[in-house]
């Protein structure tokens, strides 16, 4: 129990700051000016839980890595999509707006896959499969993920606040202004990484 419980503390603690100011945790605060916080909060949990349950199987099994370059590429070209996507918008009647607010599944697997995808290959999964390689699996990865998702839901916290004091046309051209950058971001490390 005290090899579980040490993993658990370190794990949560190494994970919550190098989340700090991540990527990953500028989608939440973006993500959580577009969606209801429950469902953003869902989509990033379980995609969070799947990539950390990845890499404390490597860390801790396999002791190997993922082909992180070709992650970076496709998830770069999803964001420069998700960015587009933004920008064009949508318009909702007001009973389309009502029924989209009381819809889980489009939310919670957009966010779901953009986090899947942004987090292979992140520093977060590199860390977190060091410390399973280290520590007890279980522990690692209730750690890792707990700590992460605790770092995005400051992120979308302010994304809320953000969003209630920010005009709508600011907040889609910021949106996508983020995404472009994350998908450039993510192809440059893919592009370096191959050669």
């Amino acid at each position: 129990m005290t090899e579980f419980l040490a993993a658990l503390v370190l794990s949560f603690g190494v994970i919550f700051v190098a989340e700090l100011g991540d990527k990953s945790q500028l989608m939440a605060m973006t993500f959580a000016t577009r969606f209801r916080t429950s469902h953003v909060l869902i989509g990033i949990t379980v995609a969070t839980a799947l990539v950390h349950l990845v890499s404390v199987a490597i860390g801790y099994g396999l002791g190997a890595a993922l082909p992180t370059d070709w992650i970076s590429l496709i998830a770069g070209a999803a964001f420069l999509v998700f960015g587009a996507w933004t920008l064009r918008g949508d318009k909702l009647t007001d009973e389309e707006k009502s029924k989209a607010e009381r819809s889980t599944g489009s939310a919670i697997l957009a966010v779901g896959g953009a986090f899947f995808l942004a987090e292979l290959g992140d520093k977060t999964m590199l860390a977190t499969i060091t410390l399973a390689t280290q520590h007890g699996w279980f522990g690692t990865w209730v750690g890792s993920t707990v700590g992460m998702v605790a770092a995005d839901a400051l992120a979308i916290l302010v994304g809320r606040l953000l969003g209630k004091h920010l005009p709508e046309h600011i907040i889609k051209w910021g949106a996508a202004a983020l995404f472009a950058i994350f998908g450039i971001w993510l192809i440059a490390e893919g592009v370096i990484g191959l050669t």
